[in-house]
């Protein structure tokens, strides 16, 4: 990829799932698609990882999609991929599937029937789960003598805490996208037919503010999940002092008063 712009990468073919880019829109999607249970391999994990690194760095999107084909989001990875893989890739594994969540701009995770597994642990690394009524969440890994091992129970735990994480992972249950949503897992839960609206009022919503202020707020949240009460107001005042130079504020604090909608350049 790095001896290619990331559109030419982008026009790329893909084993298991497609990329399309709506500069339009300014939108990205990432569509797993692998009938009829999207199970995700071991190379598609890398493969993905690179996509968003090079979305990331393309200049028409503001917000990227991660959903699917078919009725099911994703079954999970493929099992017999566990057994082949060398220890050294089996260790990037958590890396590769941590890619939204290290992507400056937002990600949207869109999911309906089964997210199981990987498909869960991708969803958890991104910023927003709009989740279907038909959605059942769950980490089986327990059925097979294993545990999650790409962030889905460390990311699950810092969402949901540790005595509904020990429910959904020693007990391999699954859970409804109206209980993910109560639970704080889904950001939103709507019937099947309203996800792509859904989708897309989101993505129109993220697109209006500042792309600066939306970078510097998913970093700081990010990088605040583990710090001290103390340290955490601390960056945000940090972060806080920074944007004030920004042109994007003056063009906010010029918009408000003038009462005309604010034009975000990024700056």
């Amino acid at each position: 990829m790095n001896q290619h712009s990331p559109q030419d990468f982008l026009a790329s073919e893909f084993d298991g799932f497609e990329v399309h880019v709506d500069t339009d829109r300014e939108r990205a999607d990432i569509v797993l698609k692998r009938p009829p249970l999207n199970v995700i391999s071991m190379p598609q994990r890398e493969a993905m990882r690179q996509v968003f690194e090079a979305l990331d760095a393309h200049d028409g999107v503001r917000v990227i999609v991660l959903r699917a084909e078919g009725e099911h989001f994703s079954s999970g990875g493929d099992i017999k991929g566990f057994l082949e893989a060398s220890p050294e890739h089996v260790s990037k594994l958590a890396w590769n599937v941590a890619a939204p969540a290290r992507c400056e701009k937002p990600v949207i995770a869109v999911n309906r029937g089964y997210t199981f597994g990987v498909g869960f642990e991708f969803s958890l690394a991104c910023d927003f789960r709009i989740a279907s009524e038909t959605t059942l969440y769950a980490l089986p890994e327990q059925n097979l003598g294993q545990i999650p091992g790409s962030g889905g129970s460390a990311r699950l735990q810092k969402i949901i805490g540790i005595t509904r994480t020990k429910h959904m992972v020693m007990r391999a249950k699954r859970i409804s996208g109206g209980q993910a949503l109560e639970w704080g897992i889904a950001t939103e839960c709507v019937a099947d037919d309203q996800l792509e609206a859904a989708t897309q009022s989101l993505v129109d919503e993220l697109r209006r503010f500042s792309p600066l202020a939306q970078r510097t707020a998913k970093k700081l949240i990010n990088d605040n999940e583990d710090a001290p009460l103390s340290v955490a107001i601390e960056m945000e005042g940090h972060c806080y002092s920074r944007l004030r130079s920004s042109n994007d504020f003056r063009e906010g604090v010029e918009a408000f008063h003038a009462k005309r909608k604010a034009v975000f350049r990024g700056e």
